[in-house]
């Protein structure tokens, strides 16, 4: 089986869009007509509206969704849970918290396996950094900062909200330039990159019309901006309804 990294610009601006298209895309990549969904709120200290926020828009008439809290753990053994998932979610929120925990509790590990077995991973925001080596973070206060210790499934850097947040692109060039991070991608919000397992461009998707994907490095002490071609995705709110 071969999985997919899919990340996203924005994690709670993404999730809250109960029909955004990317909600779609993500599921239609595992080839299932019911797919198993786990979502992982670590980020936010497992906040409980981003949980809700999670089961209306990846709802049972869409797939078989399922959270997993580790602030407030459950379960002992977390292995069956998190390989028994075809698509795993990672929500938004302190990019650096969440690696840290993840760390600790043994969930980063499980991830590795659950991309070498097949799974789509993905998330929007620190959602989509952790699969990188690094990129820019607002884990350590309002002004913006490097974040090194990603997962490293995806080479190089990346830049999530790169179309909405003004710190993003000017912190993200300075660290190209000076080396402080390596080569990377960026996308807007509602953007998604999609990678193979290997770590390799697949295609850009978007669900909002001029959404973009770059693929960002410096060159002669330069900033190139590599444009990926962005395929807008249609809006289908027909086609995957709650159950009644």
């Amino acid at each position: 089986m071969t999985g997919h990294i899919v990340p996203m610009g924005a994690g709670k601006a993404v999730m809250e869009r109960r029909n955004d298209p990317l909600h779609d895309y993500v599921l239609e990549l595992t080839g299932k007509d019911d797919p198993a969904v786990l979502f992982l709120p670590t980020a936010t200290g497992d906040e409980a509206s981003y949980i809700v926020s999670f089961y209306e828009a990846f709802h049972s008439g869409r797939c078989r969704p399922r959270h997993l809290k580790l602030f407030h753990r459950d379960e002992d053994d977390l292995t069956d849970i998190v390989m028994g998932a075809d698509v795993i979610h990672a929500g938004g929120g302190n990019t650096a918290n969440m690696l840290d925990v993840w760390h600790r509790q043994g969930v980063d590990k499980l991830l590795f396996q659950a991309l070498d077995n097949g799974a789509v991973l993905t998330g929007g925001s620190a959602g989509g950094l952790c699969w990188f080596e690094g990129g820019t973070t607002d884990s350590f206060g309002p002004t913006l900062a490097l974040l090194h210790e990603g997962l490293g499934m995806i080479k190089g850097s990346y830049c999530p909200h790169y179309d909405a947040e003004d710190q993003r692109r000017p912190i993200f060039h300075a660290a190209l330039l000076d080396g402080s991070l390596q080569m990377g991608y960026a996308s807007g919000n509602r953007v998604a990159i999609r990678f193979t397992a290997a770590g390799e461009v697949v295609e850009a998707v978007t669900s909002e019309p001029g959404g973009q994907a770059l693929k960002v490095y410096a060159v002669d002490g330069e900033i190139v901006e590599e444009e990926i071609p962005c395929r807008l995705l249609e809006e289908r709110v027909a086609s995957r309804t709650v159950s009644s």
